[in-house]
């Protein structure tokens, strides 16, 4: 029998709870939504439309709230909190990871926000304002700070019997972290090390002082690049003096690298990688027209320059027919180029010390598929047209873009990325005008000198 994907369960729990509630069957559609793992609960929610999931929000039992709002992407999630109380939103926060809150906060008004924090007791007030005092893109502002700690100077057989009156250990807890009288970071101690040992053995014999501390202005992509490279389950985060402030577990780098990936792809259409795919049609209409009218713009350029070719285009038809090969092909070779680099720069792959080569090799791949490409085209044009003059035209042209593709789908992210704008967001307009303006200016350029009269 043949297993189920995941996005077909997904639609089976849309279409169950959807029947639901056109039925008026809303306990029912209580129950299948109690049963349904946060993850689940937050995808039924960012696949309805508004009216919809208001319904189903106010069916969710408040005591999942919190873990709920955790899943829900920034667009959604802020849609939800405009309609809870901030009594609400801060019952919802109680037990939530600190990161957690720190980001649901992050997304309410200022009078909102502040409630919120009033609301809540003041030890997790402290934690929460701790890390929303990071920058939400560093290390501390997705920080957990729900650790614990150990002194070198305790027995195991202490650290144990803590633990076992403790009764539960913090989530995707691999070690403990070792710290001085004044929360010093010294190293961390594993679990599987700590349960192993004797119990009259001391911690300060069983510390790893080889594991790396992160500061916590650290960007969150270098965080990720830090646990891939190093296969990291966990990792402790410090201050600028070296206390230590929490930790960052796998979890939450996952979601950096999914955000990421989501970034990158809708950047590349112009859109937030948090677009809600069922916000209200003035909003989704209004986001979406300015990337458009940067391209109507851009456009323009390349009209403005065929149109200084009017003459021989009225001399000859089938330059008209033919003018829009060229830049097409020039698009498709600068746009695997663009993403080639944009990928090699996300993953640190390309620096000071690279990009020259990376130009370098680009520029040959560029004028290589040129001359393949060229002589294919002239070969084609110049059979069908009896007309060697005009095949070599289109070749030239050609040879020109494919090859001015190559070095600006290198330089431009480049640029973009020495001048802080985000590549993905504005490579592709940018190299779609060069590889237009130059494509038509080479192809009725040359046009013009070959066979103008």
């Amino acid at each position: 029998m043949p297993e189920i994907s995941e996005q077909e369960i997904n639609q089976q729990h849309l279409q169950q709870v959807n029947k639901a509630l056109d039925s008026g069957l809303f306990v029912h559609a209580r129950k299948l939504l109690q049963n349904m793992p946060a993850y689940d609960a937050a995808l039924i929610l960012e696949s309805s439309p508004a009216k919809t999931r208001d319904i189903v929000w106010q069916l969710i039992d408040a005591d999942l709230h919190g873990e709920i709002l955790e899943e829900l992407n920034e667009e959604v999630r802020k849609g939800i909190l405009k309609s809870m109380r901030p009594e609400k939103v801060a019952a919802a926060a109680e037990g939530m990871d600190v990161d957690d809150v720190a980001e649901v906060l992050r997304t309410l008004p200022d009078s909102d926000y502040q409630e919120v924090l009033n609301s809540m007791d003041s030890q997790d007030r402290a934690r929460v304002e701790a890390a929303l005092s990071y920058d939400e893109e560093s290390a501390g502002g997705i920080m957990n700070t729900d650790t614990i700690t150990l002194r070198p100077d305790v027995t195991v057989d202490v650290v144990l019997r803590y633990l076992r009156l403790k009764g539960t250990l913090p989530e995707a807890t691999d070690s403990f972290y070792v710290v001085d009288r004044h929360d010093l970071f010294i190293g961390a101690v594993s679990l599987s090390a700590l349960v192993t040992a004797q119990p009259e053995t001391n911690v300060s014999k069983l510390i790893d002082k080889e594991v790396q501390a992160i500061p916590a202005d650290m960007p969150v992509t270098e965080v990720a690049q830090l646990f891939e490279r190093h296969d990291w389950f966990s990792t402790p985060i410090i201050d600028q003096n070296g206390h230590l402030l929490g930790r960052i577990t796998i979890d939450d780098v996952v979601d950096i690298i999914r955000e990421e990936a989501e970034h990158s792809m809708m950047s590349m259409a112009g859109l937030g990688d948090e677009a809600d795919t069922f916000a209200p049609v003035v909003k989704s209409a209004r986001q979406r027209s300015i990337w458009l009218g940067v391209n109507l713009l851009t456009a323009l350029l390349a009209v403005a320059v065929t149109s200084m070719f009017n003459d021989i285009l009225s001399q000859l038809t089938i330059l008209a027919i033919l003018n829009s090969l060229v830049p097409s092909m020039g698009g498709v070779a600068g746009n695997q180029t663009l993403t080639l680099v944009i990928r090699g720069l996300a993953l640190g792959h390309i620096g000071d010390s690279n990009s020259k080569n990376l130009l370098i090799k680009e520029l040959a791949v560029g004028f290589l598929n040129g001359l393949l490409w060229a002589l294919l085209i002239a070969s084609v044009v110049g059979l069908w047209k009896q007309d060697l003059n005009l095949g070599l035209v289109i070749a030239v042209a050609m040879l020109m873009n494919l090859t001015a593709a190559g070095v600006a789908g290198v330089t431009i992210p480049l640029f973009l990325k020495k001048v802080n704008i985000d590549p993905a967001l504005a490579g592709g307009v940018l190299l779609t005008t060069i590889t237009d303006v130059v494509g038509i200016f080479a192809f009725l350029g040359t046009a013009t000198l070959m066979l103008g009269n």
